[in-house]
């Protein structure tokens, strides 16, 4: 599967993102709270710096979101049997998402402030 053309990959690639938006609750979740992001972003039309980092943050939640779900289907396929490794390892890629998540309510929390009440 090595050096395929760049339409195949990118068709991959968008695959793995049409699979996760169709199978994961969780990243259709993220989907909407990044459209909403880019509403209120349109509606105020900041500048361009906080453009970048809010986008920036939801790309990070968004990649993040396919790790922990590519990572979760592969332990479940290799090992399905309950396991204390298993266990942390499918924790810690959902924590990853929780920690970005935070950081990007914190950043969006920041430009409200900064947009709306100042």
């Amino acid at each position: 599967m090595k050096n395929q053309p760049f339409y195949k990959r990118m068709a991959f690639a968008l695959q793995g993102v049409v699979v996760a938006f169709r199978m994961e609750s969780s990243f259709r979740l993220q989907c909407l709270a990044s459209l909403l992001v880019l509403a209120v972003l349109a509606w105020f039309r900041p500048p361009v710096i906080w453009w970048a980092l809010l986008l920036l943050n939801c790309g990070l939640v968004l990649a993040a979101e396919l790790f922990n779900t590519a990572l979760e289907h592969l332990i479940d396929h290799l090992h399905p049997a309950l396991h204390p490794s298993i266990k942390i390892a499918k924790d810690c890629a959902a924590g990853s998402v929780l920690v970005l998540s935070m950081s990007a309510v914190c950043v969006f929390v920041a430009f409200l402030v900064e947009t709306v009440f100042s």
